[in-house]
């Protein structure tokens, strides 16, 4: 687990949400939201990929905020099929962000599809949000269209939403797609990579 992360809660729409703030030392450059796995099968915001997340964006000056979707750990309520999930994510934005500073957001896998519609919905706003994608859900969940400037990182060998499930997301969009050679779904051996391709995609 990532060290001295500050827990507390907030509320949403089915009771109290359970966060974890992380943050940088020096500046604050910008807020990052992230967004959890499926919580049916086992996700929550200390899977290790959103560990790895939080420290990609600490590591670019942002205050990184995780969080537990309804149901999960010490968040009230119970799975909501993927739109109550959605809520939960806003109220969370709204609590943390601030209009003076860059606001990211980011999901692996089911948290991606419901990074991505935050995103949608904030952009109708006019609210501008950098958008970072890992493994996400495009096989089983209906992923909205994103700004060009999305960061999606994939796995070649990702057994559980296959790539091309990604690439038939990402073609009409026209969008990149960074595809990390022989790593599944978890990319485990291989966080410190996505890390590192993180922080760099970001400080372009």
């Amino acid at each position: 687990m990532i060290t001295a992360s500050k827990r507390s809660e907030v509320a949403g729409p089915a009771g109290r949400i359970e966060v974890a703030v992380e943050e940088p030392n020096g500046a604050l450059a910008g807020v990052a939201v992230l967004c959890h796995p499926h919580p049916v099968h086992g996700g929550t915001m200390d899977n290790k990929v959103v560990q790895t997340l939080a420290r990609a964006f600490v590591q670019l000056g942002y205050r990184a905020v995780r969080f537990n979707f309804r149901g999960v750990g010490a968040s009230q309520g119970h799975w909501d099929e993927g739109q109550g999930e959605v809520e939960d994510a806003m109220a969370v934005v709204n609590a943390f962000r601030d209009d003076t500073l860059p606001l990211a957001l980011a999901g692996f896998s089911f948290g991606g599809y419901v990074a991505s519609r935050i995103a949608s919905r904030l952009g109708e706003t006019g609210s501008p949000v950098r958008l970072v994608l890992v493994g996400p859900a495009t096989a089983t969940f209906d992923m909205p269209h994103v700004a060009p400037n999305t960061l999606v990182i994939h796995g070649e060998a990702d057994d559980v939403v296959p790539l091309q499930a990604t690439f038939d997301w990402a073609r009409p969009q026209q969008l990149p797609v960074v595809v990390l050679p022989g790593v599944g779904h978890f990319f485990h051996g291989q966080l410190t990579r996505l890390r590192d391709l993180v922080v760099r995609g970001l400080s372009r």
